[in-house]
């Protein structure tokens, strides 16, 4: 009973982290994501904490350069083929 009510202690503090938002569905959708990576967290033994700088801090803006640069190379190619 006690892990009970440390995991649904650990989705509450992750869950009091941001206010409604008035929108219903956004408020559904950010707490399925709010579960999930409490989820994630656990399975990698990190804190929420910590996955959301892993996530939303490292991983997610390292993809998003790498796209933009695959992207600007990309074009050049195309650019250097068509001439």
């Amino acid at each position: 009973m006690n892990l009970i009510e440390e995991i649904g202690d650990h989705y509450q503090r992750a869950l009091n982290t941001v206010g409604g938002s008035g929108i219903d569905w956004v408020d559904k959708v950010f707490k399925i994501c709010v579960i999930f990576l409490v989820d994630l967290a656990d399975f990698f033994g990190m804190t929420y904490e910590e996955i959301n700088i892993w996530v939303f801090v490292i991983i997610w803006p390292t993809l998003t350069m790498s796209a933009i640069i695959w992207i600007v190379l990309l074009k050049r190619k195309i650019r250097r083929l068509q001439k």
